[in-house]
């Protein structure tokens, strides 16, 4: 399978749920003064989930193209130092503005790396945020996961924020297992590591509900005004 064949069959999956179809948004944000560069597939719905403006769907899908080179989300520094880090790549996403939240969040992704993608279930983990018990009660089942493969982790991992102000919250990630046998790719290639841990072993490869709250140069993250929506990256 080609990046352009997963491309197709991530977005033509979504559709087939009911999503609509929408282009990257330009790298450089025309109309938000907090962000240099895109950094994430969310960010031309950041009105909707401020509840600033409509969409006249309710679910989406997209492929955009994001530059993490600054600001809160930038890898730049990592480059070159770790065996996963860039600044310029293309997020797949799929959205919910009010539709639906965790329990379709879950199936959806477990649904198309395990049927679509035919990945091993067994190579799948979990991770939710510390004291996400929904998330984890879902994982256990909707994708029948045990105990032992949901990891309860903390804000360094399982918070996500867009910067300093904006769409914030909790969220829940799936990681492949690439097996014991392998070491830290960084320590390998004689560097060294700056992230191995659990990721020696693991690679993340989707991430689900990042922007239920808003955080404000005032307040920590608080309830957003739009429902929650979903993403994968």
């Amino acid at each position: 399978m080609t990046g352009a064949d997963l491309r197709e069959a991530f977005l033509r999956y979504f559709e087939d749920k009911g999503h609509t179809r929408v282009r990257s948004s330009s790298l450089v944000p025309g109309d938000d003064p907090t962000l240099l560069f895109t950094n994430a597939g969310m960010v031309q719905f950041k009105g909707v989930f401020l509840g600033e403006e409509r969409r006249e769907y309710r679910r989406a899908t997209t492929c955009q193209k994001c530059v993490r080179a600054g600001g809160k989300h930038n890898d730049l520094e990592n480059v070159g130092r770790t065996a996963r880090h860039h600044t310029f790549f293309e997020m797949l996403g799929n959205f919910s503005f009010g539709d639906y939240f965790k329990p379709d969040a879950i199936a959806f992704a477990w649904e198309f790396l395990t049927r679509d993608l035919a990945i091993a279930p067994g190579r799948l983990i979990a991770t939710v945020f510390t004291d996400d018990d929904d998330a984890f009660a879902l994982w256990k089942t909707v994708a029948g996961l045990g105990d032992d493969r949901i990891l309860r982790l903390g804000e360094k991992d399982n918070f996500w924020a867009m910067g300093d102000t904006g769409p914030c919250g909790p969220c829940s990630e799936i990681h492949f297992h690439q097996g014991d046998h392998l070491s830290c790719a960084e320590e390998a290639a004689g560097r060294t590591p700056i992230s191995c841990g659990r990721s020696s072993s693991t690679s993340r490869r989707w991430r689900a509900w990042p922007t239920d709250a808003t955080r404000s140069p005032t307040s920590p993250c608080a309830s957003s005004p739009t429902p929650r929506g979903p993403r994968r990256s």
